[in-house]
C-alpha cells in the first residue's frame, strides 16, 4: 500500500546535489529509474526533472523493514528517500552530473507503485513515436524531453522581460472571435446562446493587436495561442504558440531592430550563443532566385543560376518551350557529384516532380573532359561549353536544370537543393545562419479563386513607391513586409500595416471585395480607422519553431507538452471524438454524415 509524505519535506531535488552537499541529510523525491539488488547492497537509480541520483540501501543503515521496501521497487514506483550525501564509493560516473556523490539512505517511502511502463523511461527513446504519443505522460518523463520544456519555459521568461524593459505591455486578446475566412481555415465554435451562429478561434490576433494600436497602447505584446485548420507537417501544428507584437509610430527598420535584439538576447540566455548584429537583410527577389525559396537556408552554397539567356538558342525544345511560355532554366551544380549513379539520379528526378518538374535536366562534367547528359545529343559542343561556364562548372561536376514557369522552376530547384545538401552531408547542424528576407510581393495570383489574394494578409502596407501599380499592375507591388529565417525555417514575419482609409479600400478592391463585404468581414476595423489611427507594424515569431531550431530537434513535437500527429488527433485523449447528442440539441447542431458512410470513413 502507497504510503504518505507523513510531515515530509523535500530538502533538494535529485539532480542538483553535487560534492558541495556531501555530509548533509538530505530528503528527495522522484521515481526510480532502475534498481540494482546486489544481495546484501541495493543501488536505486532515482530521478525528478533535475536529473538522476543513485542512492544506496544497506541494512545496517536504513533497517530490515526499509531495506525490505528498497527490495520491493521497480521502474517508475515514486519515492521518497531520507539520507546522507556521501562521495561515491564506486567509480565515478562523469556521465552524470552527480557523478561524484551517492545518498546512503537511512528511511524509505513507497508514494505510489507502478505498472510496467509500455516502453522504457530513457534519453534516446527507440521506441515509436506513436506509441510514445499515446502514453505521452510516460514519455514527458524523459530526461531530453524535460531538458526541451524547461528551455522554452526560460525562452518564454527570456522574452517578457526584455520586452517589458522595452516598454511593451503584454495584453491578451479574444481566443472565440469573428470567422474571417482570408488564408487558413478556422476551426469553428458553435454557439449555444445564438443557433446557428459561429465563433472562431483566432488564427493570430492581428485584428486586435491593431485595435490595441488604435487604442493607444503603443506597444504590445502577447505568448499568443493561435488555431489553424490546415494539413501538418513537421513543423506546424492545428494549435501552436507565437510571441505576437505591435508597434505604434514605427517602419520596418525599428520592428526589425526591436526583434534583433529580442532574439540575440534569448539566444544568449537559452543557449549561449552569440548572435551578431545586425542580421543580414535579403529581398524576397533576391532569396528566390539565388536560393529558389523565400525562407532560405544559408548553411551551405550551391545556389541557382539562371542560364536562360545562355540556351535561348539551343534546339533542346524542353528549355526553349519554357523560355516561350515565359518561365525560366535555371540550374544548381552539385560540386564533385559527376559520377553519381544512374539510379540516384533517377530518384532526384522523381523528387523533383514531387514539386511540379516534368522532369529533371543533368549535365555530368566527367574527369576526362566528355559530358554525360539527358540532352547533350540537342546542343552543340559549344553551347554545351558555354552552359558549363554560365554553370562555374569544373570537372567533376554535376549540373541539375529545371525548366518551366519560374514559380515551378523556383520550388524544384529549392527543394532539390536541400534535398541534395542532405544526402550529401553539406549542412553544418552547428551553424545558426539568421536572415531577415523583405520586400515581399503584395499579393500572389490565385489560380483556383481567379483573383491576388494577400501573401501576407490584406493590412499589408504596399511599398510606398510602388502604391501608383495597385490600379495598373496590382502583380508588380511590393510590399512592406519581412520574414525572419532561421536555417531554412520560417521563425516568423510580420509587416507594416495600412492605415489610411484609401489605401485599405483601394486593397479591398484589388483583392475582389465589395465594399459591402469588407464591411461585413472586417468593419469594425475599419470603423476604428475612422477615430485616429497612428503608423504602426507588427511581427510574430513562431515559439514552437524557434525552440525546436535552438534545441537541434527534428520535429516541432519534441518541444511541445501535448502535440497532435499529422492528421491532427491526439493520441492520447482520442480528441476529436464524438460527443453526446443532448450537447449537439443544446447547440440546435443535427449532423449529416451519410456521405462520410458511404465512403467508408
Amino acid at each position: 500500500m502507497a504510503e504518505t509524505m507523513k510531515g515530509l519535506k523535500r530538502t533538494n531535488r535529485c539532480g542538483e546535489l553535487s560534492k558541495a552537499n556531501i555530509g548533509e541529510e538530505v530528503t528527495v523525491m522522484g521515481w526510480v529509474q532502475k534498481q540494482r539488488n546486489k544481495g546484501g547492497i541495493i543501488f536505486v537509480d532515482m530521478r525528478d526533472r533535475a536529473g538522476l541520483l543513485q542512492v544506496i540501501f544497506e541494512e545496517s543503515d536504513c533497517g530490515s523493514e526499509n531495506f525490505a521496501k528498497a527490495e520491493k521497487l521497480r521502474s517508475e514506483f515514486v519515492i521518497a528517500v531520507v539520507g546522507k550525501v556521501e562521495a561515491r564509493s564506486g567509480a565515478v560516473n562523469e556521465n552524470l552530473e552527480t557523478g561524484e556523490i551517492e545518498v546512503r539512505a537511512r528511511e524509505i517511502r513507497i508514494l505510489s507503485e507502478a505498472e510496467t511502463p509500455p516502453f522504457p523511461i530513457e534519453a534516446e527513446s527507440k521506441t515509436k513515436e506513436e506509441l510514445r504519443l499515446k502514453y505521452r505522460y510516460l514519455d514527458l518523463r524523459r530526461p531530453n524531453l524535460q531538458k526541451n520544456l524547461k528551455l522554452r519555459s526560460k525562452i518564454t521568461t527570456t522574452i517578457r522581460s526584455h520586452l517589458d524593459a522595452e516598454g511593451f505591455y503584454e495584453i491578451e486578446t479574444p481566443m472565440l472571435t469573428k470567422s474571417t475566412p482570408e488564408g487558413a481555415r478556422d476551426y469553428l465554435v458553435p454557439s449555444r446562446v445564438h443557433p446557428g451562429n459561429f465563433y472562431a478561434l483566432p488564427q493570430s490576433p492581428q485584428i486586435f493587436k491593431q485595435l490595441l494600436m488604435c487604442s493607444g497602447y503603443d506597444r504590445y505584446f502577447q505568448i499568443a495561442r493561435c488555431f489553424r485548420d490546415e494539413d501538418l507537417r513537421a513543423d506546424r501544428q492545428p494549435e501552436f504558440t507565437q510571441v505576437d507584437m505591435e508597434l505604434s509610430f514605427v517602419d520596418v527598420d525599428d520592428v526589425i531592430d526591436t526583434t534583433e535584439r529580442m532574439v540575440q538576447k534569448v539566444c544568449k540566455e537559452a543557449i549561449g550563443l552569440d548572435v551578431q548584429l545586425p542580421i543580414a537583410r535579403m529581398t524576397w527577389q533576391e532569396a528566390m532566385d539565388r536560393f529558389g525559396s523565400d525562407k532560405p537556408d544559408t548553411r551551405f552554397g550551391m545556389e541557382l543560376k539562371n542560364v536562360s539567356d545562355v540556351v535561348k538558342g539551343c534546339n533542346f525544345g524542353v528549355f526553349t518551350g519554357a523560355l516561350e511560355n515565359g518561365g525560366s532554366v535555371r540550374g544548381i551544380n552539385v560540386k564533385g557529384q559527376a559520377e553519381m549513379p544512374r539510379k540516384k539520379i533517377d530518384a532526384l528526378v522523381e523528387f523533383a516532380k514531387g514539386y511540379g518538374a516534368k522532369g529533371l535536366a543533368y549535365l555530368a562534367v566527367l574527369p576526362d573532359g566528355t559530358y554525360k547528359s539527358s540532352f547533350a545529343k540537342f546542343m552543340t559542343e559549344e553551347e554545351l561549353k558555354a552552359l558549363v561556364s554560365a554553370m562555374e562548372g569544373e570537372s567533376g561536376d554535376l549540373l541539375l536544370f529545371a525548366a518551366d514557369k519560374n514559380k515551378i522552376v523556383y520550388s524544384v530547384l529549392g527543394a532539390l537543393r536541400i534535398e541534395v545538401a542532405k544526402q550529401l552531408d553539406m549542412i553544418d547542424n552547428d551553424k545558426f545562419n539568421f536572415l531577415w528576407v523583405t520586400e515581399f510581393p503584395l499579393l500572389e495570383w490565385s489560380e483556383e479563386e481567379e483573383r491576388f489574394v494577400a501573401m501576407h494578409h490584406p493590412f499589408t502596407m504596399p511599398m510606398d513607391e510602388d502604391l501608383q501599380y495597385l490600379d495598373s499592375d496590382p502583380g508588380r507591388v511590393r510590399a512592406k513586409a519581412y520574414d525572419i529565417v532561421l536555417n531554412g525555417v520560417e521563425l516568423g514575419g510580420g509587416s507594416v500595416r495600412i492605415f489610411q482609409p484609401e489605401v485599405q479600400e483601394k486593397m479591398f478592391e484589388v483583392l475582389g471585395f465589395t465594399r459591402e463585404e469588407a464591411y461585413e468581414r472586417f468593419g469594425f476595423l475599419i470603423n476604428a480607422f475612422k477615430y485616429g489611427v497612428p503608423p504602426h507594424a507588427g511581427l510574430a515569431i513562431g515559439l514552437d519553431r524557434f525552440v525546436m531550431l535552438l534545441v537541434k530537434a527534428d520535429n516541432i513535437r519534441e518541444v511541445i507538452a501535448f502535440p497532435k500527429v499529422k492528421d491532427a488527433s491526439c493520441l492520447m485523449t482520442e480528441a476529436p471524438n464524438v460527443v453526446d447528442e443532448q450537447q449537439l440539441r443544446d447547440l440546435q447542431i443535427s449532423l449529416d454524415l451519410a456521405d462520410t458512410e458511404k465512403s467508408g470513413e
